[in-house]
């Protein structure tokens, strides 16, 4: 009987991880997608042919994660479910593992923004799982699960509701922010350091052949004042990891120079954000069009921010309409917004509303 019992609590704990998991990168499937694009890139996995379909297999994973999560809460078909499962945890442990050996990929973003976790911490996770996966099947005989309708119901019909509502939250804005660019957030209080937190702090280690041999040296050894002693490189290692705000990337740079405080001191200021400058096309350019005729109508202050400046950019912006652009961290405007082309309001560097440009002119024609 307490064998059951406890067998029943692993269950119950695996598979709420896994629903817990599945929910917090559903609000936000773009968050994945650029996650993915980062393991599939040619200095990660090389894997650059799957890019493309980053969003579409972050997707899959996400569903599949719930899926698994609700199944195994449920018992349905529960010994399939539990192979599954630990296939999808041996595909975690390889990609979490190869992150925290490489530091190649320093967040798997396996809980989305909601939970931050080290590479290390998150291998140790997925070790952890895994072996309570293995408890379970081997005493998966233990259970009899019956088959009833309100199990397949459930089964099936929340993947399908998930895939619905990833395909809204990517079209619109995830209706969950964990990010410290969410509305109601203030940038200047999110670049902050609180008083005693810890700093970084770094060692020097030089290298120097002495009598023909390389050795390492810290700075208190001096060892450039020994005699005959022939430098041949320095590095720097840290030793101490220090406090990192949640915004420690926010810089707004153009042809009149910097404009980061300039922005963040505005009392009403509204920022045409482009995340995706290559990816634009002539829909993307019209709407952009009538935001920027919208806001020089009303008088309000804005202000259009990219990460590149593509030539047809160039060719719109600068010579069509006569509007400078902005340039920002790629992966800063990522994290500030998950459209391709964004509208954000800040009043005294707290974001008050932020929109797909889709949802902005929309919104503004009702």
């Amino acid at each position: 009987m307490k064998k059951t019992l406890v067998l029943h609590i692993l269950r119950g704990a695996v598979g709420l991880l896994f629903v817990f998991s599945g929910l917090v990168k559903l609000v936000d499937p773009v968050g994945t997608q650029i996650k993915m694009s980062e393991y599939f890139s040619e200095d990660v996995l090389n894997l650059t042919f799957l890019e493309p379909w980053s969003l579409e297999l972050g997707i899959f994973l996400i569903v599949l994660e719930l899926a698994l999560g609700v199944w195994l809460l449920i018992g349905y078909h529960y010994k399939f479910t539990l192979r599954i499962s630990m296939i999808l945890m041996l595909f975690f442990l390889f990609l979490t593992g190869y992150s925290a050996v490489t530091g190649k990929v320093t967040d798997c973003g396996c809980f989305g923004d909601a939970v931050k976790l080290t590479p290390w911490e998150t291998f140790y996770k997925n070790v952890v799982i895994f072996l309570l996966l293995l408890i379970l099947w081997n005493y998966r005989n233990v259970f009899d699960f019956r088959e009833a309708m309100w199990k397949k119901i459930l089964a099936y019909g929340i993947p399908v509701l998930a895939v619905f509502f990833a395909g809204w939250t990517v079209k619109h804005l995830p209706v969950v922010d964990f990010r410290p660019y969410a509305v109601g957030k203030n940038i200047k209080q999110g670049m902050e350091i609180p008083p005693g937190a810890p700093e970084f702090k770094y060692e020097e280690i030089w290298y120097y052949k002495v009598d023909g041999k390389i050795k390492k040296f810290k700075t208190e050894d001096e060892p450039w004042n020994i005699p005959g002693a022939e430098f041949v490189k320095r590095e720097t290692k840290e030793i101490q990891k220090g406090y990192i705000p949640p915004v420690h990337d926010f810089s707004i740079e153009g042809a009149g120079g910097d404009i980061t405080e300039e922005v963040l001191k505005a009392d009403d200021i509204w920022l045409i954000l482009v995340t995706e400058p290559t990816a634009l096309d002539s829909a993307d350019f019209e709407k952009i069009k009538q935001a920027i005729d919208y806001f020089q109508k009303q008088g309000k202050k804005f202000v259009v921010i990219s990460s590149d400046f593509t030539p047809e950019m160039e060719e719109m912006f600068a010579i069509s309409w006569n509007v400078p652009v902005y340039l920002m961290d790629g992966t800063t405007l990522k994290t500030m917004i998950r459209t391709r082309v964004g509208v954000m309001n800040l009043q005294n560097a707290t974001v008050k509303a932020k929109h797909t440009i889709s949802d902005f002119l929309k919104d503004k024609r009702e």
